[in-house]
C-alpha cells in the first residue's frame, strides 16, 4: 500500500503480567506479540514502519533481530498521545496516512488493516478507529458514536460514567489517521485525566471540535483482543493455533484433534500428512507429504521428508529423510541429518550425527558427534564415547558395518566398511574394513560354586 506508514506502540511495561520481559515479547504460537503485529502489517503491504520502545528497549530491539524497522524510543511512559509524538518524526514525507497499533494485539489479520486503512481512502474521513463488541468491555476504552457511524469520542473506563461503562462498543486501540489531520491534533493534546498521561483517544475529541468527520471500523472481538494478563496470553495462544490447524487442514492435512495440536504460526506440512494429538510442531518446521506425526511428538525448527513416521518422539533442529522411521521414545538433538529409510528407535539419542539410507539404531543407544553410513546397524546399548571431559571427537561407522549390543566405541575412533563389532566390545582403536573387531575379558567359569559358597558360611558360622 503506497502513502501509509504504521506506527506500533510497545512501550509499555505490560505491569499485569508480573514479569521482567516486555509484555509485547511475551510469545504466543511461537513468536513474540509484537512479531505477529508486525507480520500483519507487512502483509497488508505496509513497508514504513516505526516501532515506539521504552520499557527494555535493548530486549525488544534484539528479539526483532533486523534492520528493516525504525525505532522511536520513548523515555517516560506518559501515555500513547505522546509515543506517537515521538515516532511522528521517523515517517517518510511521503505517508498521507499513518496507521497506529498497539504492539500487544497479536490476532489482528492483514485484511483487517487494509479495511481500516482503506476507510480514509474516499477523503470523507480525517481518520478511523478499529472497534469491536465485547461481552465484557472492562477495562476497555468506550465508543461514544452517533447513529450515522460517526464517531465522537473514546471514553477512557477510568474517566467514563456509570452511563458509559455499559457500552458494549470499545476501543481497540487500532487507528487510522491521515497524517495531516494527526499532527494537528496531537500536538494540543493535554493531560487533563485522572492517569495525567496524553491520550492519542483524546485525538478524536480534538478532529471532532475541529468538525471532522471520524468513522468507525468494526472488527470481531477474536481478532482484536489485546493482551494484559497471563490468562489472555493463553487464549491468543489458542486462538492462533486454532487458525494454523484450520490452515493446514484447508491444504490437505488430517489433524485428529486440532484442540490437542500445538501448531507454531508459519509451520509447513504437506498433503496427507497425518497429525496424532499431543503433537507440537514449533518454529521453521517443515514436514512432508504423507508423513503420520505424533501423538505425543515435538518437532522444532526441523525438515521432515515424506513418507516420514514419528511418534513419542522429539526432534530438533535436524533433518530427516523419506521414508524414516522415529521412535516412539527417541531423542533427536540438534545437527542430526537423517538419510532415506532410516530407523531410529526406542530410546535412542542422537546429536550431530549423520546417518546413511538404511541405516538403523533401533533402541537404548547414544550416538554423538558421528557419522553413521549406509546400511549400518548398531545394536542395543551401544553408545559413542565423544566426550573424554574437555573436548568432544568424532565416530566414523562406514558403510555395512555391524556393531554388536553393548558396544563402546571411544572416539576418535573409525571402523572400515563392512567391519563386524562383537557384542560387549569397548573399541578404542580403529578397526579395518572387512574385519571382526572384538575386545572383551576373558571369560572365566568356577564349578560347583554355590556348594562352595554354602560350605564357606557354615564353616564360619
Amino acid at each position: 500500500m503506497q502513502g501509509i506508514g504504521a506506527i506500533i506502540l510497545a512501550a509499555g511495561q505490560g505491569k499485569r503480567m508480573k514479569s521482567e520481559i516486555p509484555k509485547v515479547l511475551h510469545r504466543a504460537a511461537g513468536a513474540p506479540l509484537l512479531r505477529h503485529v508486525l507480520e500483519a502489517v507487512e502483509k497488508a503491504g505496509i513497508g514504513e514502519i516505526v516501532v515506539v520502545v521504552g520499557q527494555g528497549a535493548e530486549m525488544v530491539r534484539e528479539a526483532l533481530g533486523d534492520n528493516k524497522y525504525t525505532f522511536a524510543f520513548q523515555e517516560k511512559q506518559l501515555g500513547t498521545g505522546d509515543a506517537v509524538l515521538k515516532a511522528l518524526p521517523f515517517l517518510a514525507e511521503e505517508c498521507r496516512e499513518v496507521l497506529v497499533l498497539c504492539g500487544d494485539t497479536p490476532l489482528l489479520r492483514a485484511e483487517t488493516l487494509e479495511k481500516l486503512a482503506v476507510s480514509l481512502r474516499d477523503g470523507s474521513s480525517s481518520a478511523a478507529v478499529l472497534t469491536s463488541v465485547f461481552e465484557d468491555p472492562r477495562g476497555y476504552g468506550r465508543i461514544i458514536k452517533t447513529g450515522d457511524n460517526i464517531v465522537e469520542a473514546i471514553v477512557e473506563e477510568s474517566d467514563a460514567t456509570v452511563e458509559e461503562k455499559r457500552i458494549q462498543e470499545i476501543n481497540t486501540g487500532a487507528y487510522a489517521f491521515t497524517k495531516e489531520a494527526l499532527e494537528a491534533a496531537i500536538r494540543r493534546l493535554q493531560p487533563d485525566n485522572k492517569q495525567g498521561e496524553y491520550y492519542l483517544t483524546d485525538c478524536i475529541r480534538l478532529l471532532r471540535d475541529d468538525g471532522r468527520t471520524v468513522t468507525a471500523v468494526t472488527a470481531p472481538a477474536a481478532e482484536t483482543a489485546g493482551i494484559n494478563t497471563r490468562r489472555q496470553l493463553a487464549e491468543a495462544e489458542r486462538l492462533l493455533r486454532e487458525r494454523e490447524c484450520l490452515r493446514l487442514m484447508d491444504e490437505g492435512v488430517t489433524i485428529h484433534d486440532p484442540a490437542a495440536t500445538y501448531i507454531d504460526k508459519g509451520v509447513q506440512v504437506g498433503r496427507d500428512t497425518v497429525i496424532y494429538p499431543f503433537t507440537f510442531l514449533e518454529g521453521k518446521t517443515v514436514i512432508g507429504k504423507g508423513c503420520a506425526i505424533g501423538p505425543g511428538t515435538r518437532i522444532c525448527s526441523a525438515v521432515v521428508g515424506d513418507g516420514v513416521s514419528v511418534q513419542y518422539s522429539v526432534v530438533i533442529e535436524s533433518s530427516v529423510g523419506d521414508r524414516c522411521n522415529i521412535g516412539p521414545y527417541a531423542y533427536l538433538r540438534p545437527g542430526n541429518a537423517l538419510a532415506d529409510e532410516v530407523k531410529i528407535g526406542d530410546f535412542v539419542e542422537l546429536k550431530k550425527t549423520s546417518v546413511g539410507q538404511g541405516s538403523k539404531i533401533p533402541h537404548l543407544s547414544y550416538v554423538g558427534d558421528s557419522d553413521v553410513g549406509a546400511r549400518v546397524n548398531v545394536g542395543a546399548g551401544t553408545i559413542t564415547c565423544n566426550y573424554d571431559g574437555v573436548h568432544k571427537h568424532k565416530t566414523i561407522i562406514q558403510d555395512g558395518v555391524f556393531v554388536g549390543s553393548n558396544t563402546n566405541l571411544v572416539a576418535p575412533v573409525s571402523v572400515g566398511k563392512d567391519a563386524v563389532i562383537g557384542a560387549g566390545s569397548t573399541i578404542t582403536k580403529d578397526v579395518p574394513a572387512a574385519s571382526l573387531a572384538v575386545e572383551r575379558a576373558k571369560q572365566v567359569a568356577v564349578l560347583d560354586w554355590r556348594e562352595k559358597k554354602r560350605n564357606k558360611r557354615e564353616h564360619e558360622e
